[in-house]
């Protein structure tokens, strides 16, 4: 530790260091919550300068370095340096974030003599534990059994671990079972990803409730713009940090609303209504249709005939009845186009037979609420694996409950 801060420096409340003839300094990007919209978090930054005023990559600086023993002392100097100027600021109830290379990681947990003494220094300048946030990437699950175990006694300090980069390259949720981290920062590949495909966006958005699922907070990185917010808003992201809301600098932010993040709550208000709208308007014939059918149910016509209407409409792709089990009631009824060239790929979950769907939400619904028209969200459909929204109403008939189902196919955001 005497090395260590042998090469620190106190300059007018900041703090900097030397390595090799250059300059390290410390910058900061602030971490936003969405719905508090000012910053609750700021990951440290390393800064490395040439003395010719030059800036140096970070990676070419550890590259350049030979022996583990030299990296792991510039890792823990950088980390030391940030520790210094986030306490220098002053800054309440907020996280510090601290990048640290996989390997260093597990071998600076397993020496509890270096462990002891880093957690002494960073509580003795004033910092707890437990605003500070370690991120490893999932290169540390290449250190086997010793990766949990150094895992463990870093959770012993009272710290929070974060796991970087996730979704990028082979991530898999055993990494993320296995060490149950507090966080998990979604790689900035993803939303480019996720804004290219809406069927990468809807699976962006289940990955985010799988993690939530195994109790991590989820931060998205590389927000840009008010369609990356978007993206991470639809998706329930919990912490935001990219370009977009605050680039690293030297000092923290005052403890104040960002006005990226207010501006877009006023846009998205606007836009979830225009959505609603929109929405109304592109079912409002399919809804029509399904009260016209059932009325022609009751009043004794054949499925086939009583859903022509609905059939007609551009987008629709099926009726078909159940009873009050949930059992098919006869064959689907498709378009004609769609009839004359089925998808023959997945004939075998396309027959009607004895199939039993009591525990779809479209049936549920129905049956708890019998004479209301009922609307699922978007789901993926057994019958041609497509996205899709079926309508549902249930109804008396001949003292029967019935429930007539109804699919839209909603692949592209919209009947298509």
């Amino acid at each position: 530790m005497q090395a260590l801060y042998a090469a620190i420096q106190e300059d007018g409340g900041r703090w900097s260091a030397t390595h090799q003839g250059l300059r390290i300094c410390s910058q900061f990007q602030p971490i936003y919550s969405l719905p508090h919209r000012s910053p609750v978090g700021y990951e440290g930054l390393a800064r490395f300068t040439a003395p010719s005023g030059e800036g140096i990559d970070p990676g070419q600086v550890f590259a350049a370095i030979k022996g583990a023993d030299s990296q792991m002392q510039l890792d823990r100097l950088c980390r030391l340096l940030h520790v210094h100027n986030f306490v220098a600021q002053k800054v309440p109830d907020c996280w510090l974030f601290l990048n640290i290379h996989p390997e260093i990681f597990v071998r600076a947990a397993h020496e509890a003599p270096m462990l002891a003494r880093a957690v002494n220094v960073v509580e003795q300048l004033g910092l707890p534990m437990h605003r500070l946030v370690f991120e490893v990437t999932e290169e540390i699950m290449s250190q086997g059994a010793r990766f949990e175990e150094a895992v463990e006694r870093a959770r012993g300090t009272g710290c929070l671990l974060a796991l970087d980069d996730f979704g990028a390259g082979h991530s898999n949720f055993d990494r993320v079972w296995r060490m149950k981290p507090e966080i998990v920062k979604l790689d900035k590949s993803l939303p480019r990803r996720a804004l290219a495909s809406p069927r990468i966006a809807r699976i962006m958005a289940q990955m985010v409730a799988l993690l939530h699922e195994c109790g991590a907070l989820v931060l998205q990185e590389g927000i840009e713009d008010r369609d990356d917010l978007q993206l991470a808003l639809d998706a329930d992201v919990d912490l935001l940090q990219g370009f977009g809301l605050g680039r690293p600098e030297p000092d923290l932010l005052a403890p104040q609303a960002n006005p990226t993040i207010d501006g877009f709550w006023d846009h998205i208000e606007d836009r979830q209504m225009l959505s609603r709208e929109r929405e109304d308007e592109l079912l409002q014939p399919f809804r029509d249709a399904v009260q016209s059918a059932v009325t022609r149910l009751q009043g004794g016509e054949p499925l086939e005939r009583a859903c022509q209407g609905f059939l007609s409409i551009k987008g629709a792709q099926m009726c078909f009845l159940l009873d009050e089990h949930g059992h098919d009631l006869g064959m689907r009824i498709h378009p004609d186009v769609l009839s004359s060239r089925p998808d023959l790929r997945f004939a075998p979950l396309d027959a009607s037979g004895d199939a039993r769907w009591s525990r779809r939400p479209y049936f549920r619904r129905a049956v708890g609420a019998v004479g209301k028209l009922q609307v699922t969200r978007p789901y993926l459909s057994l019958h041609g694996a497509r996205m899709c929204v079926t309508l549902s109403l249930a109804f008396w008939q001949d003292a029967r409950l019935r429930v007539l189902c109804a699919d839209v196919d909603w692949g592209s955001g919209e009947p298509r």
